[in-house]
């Protein structure tokens, strides 16, 4: 019987070069194939779905270098640099436990337990070892172990709530990786050897440190640290508020869905969201002259719904909030700068009517009565209506939300004496285990992958397809402004994604092996898999998922 299999290597320019080998090659014994540095490729993507090196091909299949300077590289290259990490805090203090907290620009934030205050030395001894074990380019190696092994491995190693997650994922085997004495739960892939994983640098900040890392783009280089010290407060008190309520990773969660006590959870989440946008209303107030709030943040941050909220807030307090809508001010689609693409780009701040707007504003501080333009988005003209004319009574207040909300070039001429800014985005508190974060972009894509499918009819591999365009524009003209609010409001839920995943799991399960967004779907499945599910119906009216998954007592 003949066991050689057909395999379709996709090299540069997409051209293909077919092979033979033999049932059961690993495909880190075919990578001299590809037309690129063998470290340079960190991960394979077999028909559309990204796979370790040390996989091994069993049926016929395409497959493409995943490469070190592409997001997924860089992915894989962060979770790799992340066991590196643990492998070598266990060495030196076996006896600690090492978080993993969030994402600060490129690196993430890691304590102790406790949060006892990381030393130099500490971090001097911990970057020695790391660079230790690189030098010695030991392999991680991926294994299946029993469920009770597991169990036993994982107490051992006192990985906490890596333990507590089994409880609810009662695989009989259970995937693991491991770098010399320490292991992992397997969550996906990494990495063959840590000998390329050269490029970090761990710095302390506050009482932790940050383990640093390269762009996508750039894999070779670590970009000049920048911080964001309002993104870390939030963080950081979303953190201790998770600590205070016992909910700090999916396991806990599971646990309360479990326990029939999730209920009292979504209306602890909900109440406390409320809350700190009553907070947000009460420091515009408080200023005592904001005539405007300027909102701004990425995709998928409930930017509508929390406008609404904070417009209720406003009128428990006596004030009535007025919306304009940026769209309102776009010049026209033959006035609208050309992208790199040759389309008009309708995200740069030169598509908008910066000098009227900014008139416009000033008039209505001063007591005068504006007329709005409007956008037909079919025909790309601007045009005015006589029924859109307003004026500002005294306890009257402009909401403005968009993506350029908090660039200061967007409102100049307006004093900052009347403007109030708020940066918002969905800043999970929860961690998947000890040593595994779950991503601000994917509880966003997914929030954007049910909208699109509820309201436009999008399907998943649609709204995947878009996705990274859709990031690159926040990078752009959303992140690097985000230190310019005076206010930030988190607009995450701490149960939300085990709603999302009643929806999104059958969409993403759509996503066929011969589509590109296959991996990105396969992903987030198996990120999904993570929690239990909630019922939708127990998501309250006016919740910010409800503008996500339909039903809400807003109107749009």
């Amino acid at each position: 019987m003949n066991n050689d299999i057909s395999v379709s290597l996709i090299n540069p320019n997409n051209k293909i070069d077919c092979i033979k080998v033999k049932y059961d090659t690993p495909i880190y014994e075919i990578t001299d194939k590809f037309n690129f540095p063998s470290e340079k490729i960190y991960a394979a993507r077999v028909n559309n779905e990204i796979k370790s090196l040390d996989s091994r091909i069993k049926y016929k299949c395409t497959i493409e270098p995943v490469l070190s300077n592409t997001k997924s590289g860089a992915l894989v290259y962060r979770r790799s640099l992340c066991l590196l990490l643990a492998a070598a805090s266990h060495n030196l203090f076996p006896d600690r436990r090492l978080l993993v907290g969030h994402s600060l620009g490129y690196g993430y934030y890691y304590t102790f337990e406790n949060e006892i205050e990381t030393r130099q030395e500490e971090l001097d001894a911990l970057t020695k070892e790391m660079k230790r074990l690189i030098k010695e380019n030991i392999r991680i190696t991926t294994s299946i172990i029993s469920y009770q092994e597991a169990e036993e491995l994982f107490e051992k190693l006192n990985l906490t709530e890596t333990r507590k997650q089994l409880n609810f994922n009662c695989m009989s085997g259970v995937k693991i990786n491991t770098i010399g004495d320490f292991s992992d739960l397997f969550f996906e892939p990494l990495v063959l050897s840590i000998g390329v994983l050269k490029v970090f640098d761990l710095m302390k900040y506050q009482n932790g440190f940050l383990l640093r890392f390269p762009k996508s783009s750039d894999p070779d280089t670590l970009m000049p640290f920048k911080d964001e010290p309002k993104l870390f407060e939030i963080y950081h008190k979303y953190k201790e508020w998770g600590k205070r309520i016992n909910v700090t990773s999916a396991a806990s969660l599971n646990a309360l869905i479990a326990d029939g006590k999730i209920n009292d959870f979504i209306e602890i989440t909900e109440t406390y969201q409320q809350k700190n946008i009553s907070k947000i209303a009460s420091q515009i107030i408080g200023k005592g002259t904001v005539r405007i709030v300027l909102m701004a943040g990425p995709s998928s941050s409930g930017k509508t719904t929390s406008a609404k909220k904070l417009a209720l807030e406003l009128q428990a307090m006596g004030y009535m909030p007025k919306v304009i809508s940026l769209d309102c001010y776009y010049v026209g689609r033959d006035k609208t700068p050309l992208g790199p693409d040759g389309k008009p780009d309708f995200e740069c701040l030169e598509s908008l009517n910066i000098e009227l707007l900014n008139q416009n504003l000033i008039d209505l501080f001063d007591g005068k009565e504006v007329n709005i333009p409007s956008y037909d988005f079919h025909t790309g003209t601007s045009y005015y209506e006589d029924d859109n004319k307003i004026k500002l009574a005294p306890n009257e207040i402009l909401i403005m939300e968009g993506i350029h909300g908090l660039n200061e070039k967007l409102t100049s001429k307006v004093p900052s004496k009347f403007k109030f800014n708020i940066y918002l985005s969905a800043l999970t508190q929860l961690n998947l285990d000890d040593h595994n974060r779950i991503s601000t972009s994917d509880n966003r894509l997914l929030r954007r992958i049910v909208r699109d499918n509820n309201f436009r009819g999008k399907s998943a591999a649609g709204t995947i397809e878009m996705w990274p365009s859709v990031t690159k524009g926040e990078e752009l003209h959303i992140f690097p402004f985000q230190n310019n609010a005076d206010a930030i409001l988190n607009t995450a839920l701490d149960y939300e994604l085990s709603v999302l995943r009643v929806y999104a799991d059958p969409l993403l399960r759509q996503v066929k092996p011969s589509q590109k967004e296959y991996s990105e779907a396969r992903r987030l499945l198996a990120f999904l898999d993570n929690f239990a599910t909630i019922a939708p119906t127990a998501v309250p009216p006016r919740s910010i998922i409800r503008e996500f998954i339909g039903d809400s007592a807003f109107k749009y």
